[in-house]
């Protein structure tokens, strides 16, 4: 049975939800509990006269509540608990909450808290959310599907715990993830709670800790691998397909292998993609175009080395080659050959044993035939940064320190406005800091962050924070878009719109502050125009909706929910 509906009174146009239980089982719903404020009219038609104090409250009253409970934790994680207790019991309030207070927030129910919760969420967990499953439960996928009771799906948000931020495998708890990915969804985009979905495939896990661990809640057995883990995914992907053939799946904190895998054999299959590789990407070259703004060259006039070529790194390169193409008319080689990736051996060259992601990027042995270098090994990262005149750095190694002073320094004499995007998370991982390029290259360096750090101060009294490079301004307004625009896949063109609508977003003025993004206070207004930008990709592509460009803003605005309390009308037979 269906949780509830939303309908339109035919004679007085009020939408309200048709709701078919009450008492207890309607105030322990969090997607229809509203606690004090129930209407008094509806507290008797739902039988719970006396089970709530006399008084009725408002929505800011319970904000401010809120508000209160949270200021008195002690701890990051603490508040995390708090609020996720919060979503469990109202999601309503919660959304409320997380929208008024985003900037703030952010850091508690994402990066980088989420990942210490999930470290600990076989310890921490309250209720569960969202669906697992297995290779023990998958051939009854339809029906977990619809046990879920909510009217309709249009988005997932799945991982199988491979890759959890920068910890690795945490298994079943890795489900975290998945739902601050949806919190985020709501909050920035408006998409509805109820027609989101975190899933959890569980596959076993190869950590010891866990599989050690007497209060794991996942299954203890080493991770399935080849066929097996294949059948898993596949089984579910029908099963979604089957249950809400309209969805959009996010492929989230995959291996590296297997994310590149399910790219390749499901985003021309179904709407879906995967935010660690595509939205970093897109982010990525959102803020190398609001940096050409300041520096004068364009892109492809850039050297660009990139430190870490996983999922992430790799995605970065594609959306940069892609941007020169698009834009600039770069053929495909030329573009790749300005990219230099450097990961685990050194440089990637020619001739080496590397992964399929990343043989189109392997330079030319003729390239550093002249470098002063030792040419037994792969050039390292300070051999690249200074012989190939290095002028944009990207980091994407959870390598702690990797841009130390040296490199930096290098960096700053190979360009007037050098470039640099530090962007693993969480904050531990960062391959440098604000701080530590300020000092070293000065105003002139160009910068942005995967995770919040504190505003650097300069010595003539000045300061300065650098924009964080969150994947939050993109991957919210890619899925409203393409949920809206019914796209029947997503692609690398659409993340590509997403990024040139971010860029434009940004003021010449805060440019010349050192910002290279919009202010996240807004990130409303950034979801609803890189949902539009990409709803009109997918329609010039004829992959999604034909109708104008004033017709999909409307429906986009339309289905962007704000979090308030509906009137609930009772009907018991609610299919």
């Amino acid at each position: 049975m269906k949780r509830f509906e939303m309908r339109i009174d035919p004679l007085t146009q009020e939408i309200y939800y048709a709701v078919p239980f009450k008492g207890y089982s309607l105030m322990q719903d969090p997607l229809l509990n509203k606690g004090t404020c129930f209407l008094k009219e509806e507290r008797a038609e739902f039988d719970m006269i006396g089970l709530l104090s006399d008084q009725v409250g408002n929505l800011e009253s319970q904000l401010e509540r809120a508000r209160t409970n949270l200021q008195m934790k002690s701890s990051d994680l603490e508040r995390y608990i708090t609020l996720m207790g919060l979503l469990d019991r109202n999601e309503t309030l919660f959304y409320a909450f997380l929208t008024k207070h985003l900037e703030e927030m952010l850091p508690i129910v994402y990066t980088p808290t989420v990942g210490l919760a999930c470290l600990k969420l076989s310890h921490i967990i309250r209720r569960y959310r969202g669906a697992y499953i297995s290779s023990q439960n998958v051939m009854s996928t339809e029906r977990i599907l619809k046990s879920v009771g909510l009217p309709d799906i249009s988005l997932i948000v799945v991982t199988d715990g491979e890759r959890i931020l920068g910890y690795g495998d945490l298994g079943v708890d890795g489900m975290g993830i998945p739902i601050g990915k949806i919190a985020l969804y709501v909050a920035a985009a408006g998409i509805h709670p109820a027609s989101t979905l975190p899933v959890c495939l569980d596959v076993g896990t190869n950590n010891e800790r866990l599989l050690n661990d007497p209060l794991y809640i996942g299954i203890k057995k080493p991770r399935l691998t080849g066929d097996a883990y294949w059948e898993v995914v596949e089984r579910f992907v029908q099963g979604v397909r089957r249950t809400f053939p309209r969805a959009l799946i996010q492929w989230e904190d995959f291996g590296k292998e297997n994310a590149f895998t399910l790219l390749d054999r499901y985003q021309s299959r179904i709407p879906s993609f995967d935010d660690d590789i595509q939205g970093t990407g897109a982010v990525a070259v959102a803020v190398l175009k609001s940096a050409t703004k300041l520096t004068g060259r364009p892109i492809s006039a850039e050297k660009i080395g990139i430190l870490g070529f996983g999922q992430a790194g790799s995605g970065v390169a594609n959306a940069i080659v892609t941007m020169m193409v698009e834009e600039e008319g770069i053929d495909l080689e030329t573009a790749r050959r300005r990219i230099y990736a450097i990961d685990m051996p050194g440089l990637l060259l020619e001739g080496m044993e590397v992964e399929p992601q990343q043989r189109y990027f392997l330079q030319p042995l003729e390239s550093i035939q002249n470098w002063p270098i030792d040419h037994s090994r792969a050039p390292n990262l300070n051999e690249v940064v200074e012989h190939a005149g290095i002028t944009v750095l990207i980091g994407v190694s959870a390598k702690p320190d990797a841009f130390d002073a040296k490199i930096l320094e290098l960096l700053g004499n190979n360009a007037e406005r050098p470039i640099v995007l530090s962007l693993s998370n969480p904050t531990s991982r960062s391959e440098t800091t604000p701080q530590a390029v300020a000092k070293v290259i000065g105003k002139r360096a160009l910068m942005a962050f995967g995770s919040p750090f504190d505003k650097v101060n300069y010595a003539d009294g000045t300061s300065f924070t650098a924009s964080q490079c969150n994947n939050l301004y993109v991957f919210p307004g890619v899925g409203l878009g393409s949920i809206v625009c019914q796209a029947s896949r997503v692609t690398s063109r659409m993340f590509h719109a997403a990024s040139v609508a971010l860029s434009n977003m940004i003021s010449y003025e805060d440019l010349l502050s050192g910002k290279l993004l919009p202010s996240l206070k807004n990130i409303r207004e950034v979801a609803l125009v890189v949902a539009l930008s990409v709803a009109k990709q997918a329609r010039d592509d004829l992959i999604g909706m034909n109708v104008s460009d004033d017709r999909l803003e409307k429906l986009i605005r339309d289905a962007m929910w704000v979090p308030r309390y509906y009137p609930y009308r009772y009907h018991p037979n609610l299919e």
